[in-house]
């Protein structure tokens, strides 16, 4: 396929392509309880007369555009999940979800791939193969979507697969690649503190808790500093820490919470470990108990080295891309690291950065906005690497 044939129908859809994605961000669902985006996205994808499964692995949505079935498949994968952060931003397609907003921009990851999805299925005279378009939900919350879809069969007989995310660190017109590992592993904890609880002014007949959580957050990053290597990248971040409602009453119990997150299954072993030894060193010398209810996360996104250079390669034929970037592996998680041990694959990043009207707020952010011409690269480039792929099979 010529690439200026790509460009030339991907240009033509940009229009529907952002009607598509300002309708999902006026209409968010959170982490498994989306009901509306899937049926939304099945109904588009039957409107093309492609073959469309929905409620695998619970929620998710497949479509399935097939030329031969002895022909090699590819995947293209979006997600479709809102986070709880209330939309703050002044703009017509803003949230109408109190609460709700697409803030890491999944709703923009969907419009591209049904945007691929028209378009591919308006070529699929000329495909060399078959294409699985997987809409899978709850990315954002442990266990994730993918393992769920891909229990209930969404990668049967798929090869390859592709995906991207949008990222407002790239400006509109960078494509961003990885080679090998690309993420880490986001773990998660909740710890309670129980002690014994009193008045204020009475601190010596009380076993605070207060005080032993606060002694454990700063233990804990000693655990960093001093009981890993510092060539060896690990982050531990309190980001809640619950503790009574008067001012004159020592509570009797603390919640505190957090993130571990690390590159590889050895160091996340170690710094379980820490965790457990610095509370149990807590239980000590303070006389508190503790509960601590700790969540593994998703393993590290591992790209096929193979894959990753189609995406580089068909990123630098594109005209609107401008820049191809080696980005290094960051300690953020994306469950799309499933799919990856089980097919061959890459998760490449769009730019969609353009200070000029402040879609320039980072992700997870009340204001987070993207300059929707970044899109038309991310399709772009999906499209380019399908039909390359393809064409190396076939040889």
């Amino acid at each position: 396929m010529d690439v200026t044939t790509i460009e030339k129908a991907v240009n033509q859809q940009f229009g529907e392509m952002v009607q598509l994605r300002r309708h999902l961000h006026m209409y968010p669902e959170l982490s498994f309880q989306e009901i509306h985006t899937p049926a939304y996205i099945a109904d588009y994808l039957r409107s093309l007369d492609i073959d469309v499964r929905e409620g695998i692995g619970g929620r998710g949505v497949v479509g399935s555009l097939i030329v031969d079935k002895s022909l090699p498949t590819v995947a293209l994968r979006a997600d479709f999940d809102a986070l709880p952060i209330q939309d703050l931003k002044d703009t017509p397609y803003k949230s109408t979800v109190p609460g709700v907003m697409h803030a890491c921009g999944h709703d923009a990851h969907t419009a591209i791939v049904l945007t691929a999805a028209k378009i591919l299925s308006g070529m699929k005279d000329e495909l060399k193969g078959n294409i699985v378009f997987i809409h899978q939900h709850a990315e954002e919350v442990d266990p994730g979507g993918a393992i769920q879809m891909i229990a209930d069969g969404c990668l049967d007989g798929v090869d390859a697969i592709f995906g991207q995310h949008v990222s407002t660190s790239l400006d509109v017109g960078k494509i961003g690649y990885k080679y090998g590992t690309a993420t880490g592993i986001p773990d998660d904890f909740t710890i309670k503190i129980k002690g014994r609880g009193g008045h204020a002014s009475r601190p010596h007949d009380t076993i605070d808790p207060v005080a032993a959580g606060i002694a454990l957050c700063n233990q804990l990053q000693y655990a960093v500093t001093r009981r890993t290597n510092a060539m060896d990248s690990v982050v531990l971040s309190i980001t809640m820490f619950n503790a009574g409602n008067q001012h004159n009453v020592i509570p009797d119990e603390v919640t505190i919470g957090g993130t571990i997150r690390s590159f590889n299954h050895e160091m996340q072993e170690t710094m379980i470990k820490e965790l457990n030894r610095t509370l149990e060193g807590l239980v000590r010398t303070t006389g508190v108990s503790f509960d601590l209810d700790y969540m593994k996360g998703y393993p590290p996104v591992v790209n096929d080295d193979e894959m990753t250079d189609i995406v580089l390669e068909s990123a630098e034929r594109i005209s609107t891309v401008n820049e191809t970037i080696r980005l290094e592996p960051d300690l953020g998680g994306e469950d799309f690291s499933y799919y990856l041990q089980r097919v061959p694959g890459t998760f490449f990043y769009t730019g969609v950065r353009n200070s000029s009207f402040k879609a320039d707020f980072p992700h997870h952010h009340a204001h987070f906005d993207i300059d929707e011409k970044g899109m038309v690269n991310a399709v772009s480039v999906m499209l380019e690497s399908v039909f390359t792929y393809l064409e190396k099979e076939s040889r």
